[in-house]
């Protein structure tokens, strides 16, 4: 069997792997400029993140939170063809003495070729706000 991937499923394929590189400039061009970015929890990095360049500085501040030590591995990616993908993955990061591995997921919303909307979902908001609210 063949398997041709959806283009929808290849541009979020893509967005992982500029993530995992660090690329900020090709997972930017992989959203919209006025792309939403949901995360769950309550500290600096939960919440809504509105505008590409926002994301992007989110994103930075996570790197650097975790020295660089943030990878994720990229489960699966589901297309619905009309401009939805949800993906899994699992995430590992280090902040201090402290790491961390959890599942989690993103629902995106894709418009023109490009994500607009993602919202994140783990598997375990309480873990995740007590990891990233250490000084």
């Amino acid at each position: 069997m063949t398997h041709h991937e959806h283009p929808d499923a290849a541009l979020i394929r893509r967005g992982y792997e500029a993530f995992g590189k660090g690329d900020m400039e090709a997972l930017g061009a992989t959203m919209t400029s006025d792309c939403t970015h949901h995360a769950p929890g309550s500290t600096r990095f939960g919440g809504h993140f509105k505008g590409r360049d926002n994301v992007l500085t989110m994103f930075g501040e996570m790197f650097e939170y975790t020295a660089g030590t943030m990878r994720v591995e990229l489960g699966g990616v589901y297309p619905d063809g009309r401009g939805h993908v949800i993906s899994t993955h699992k995430f590992y990061a280090e902040h201090g003495d402290r790491g961390i591995e959890m599942n989690g997921a993103m629902f995106f919303t894709i418009i023109g070729g490009k994500v607009s909307d993602v919202d994140e979902c783990v598997e375990d908001i309480t873990e995740l706000d007590a990891f990233y609210s250490q000084a």
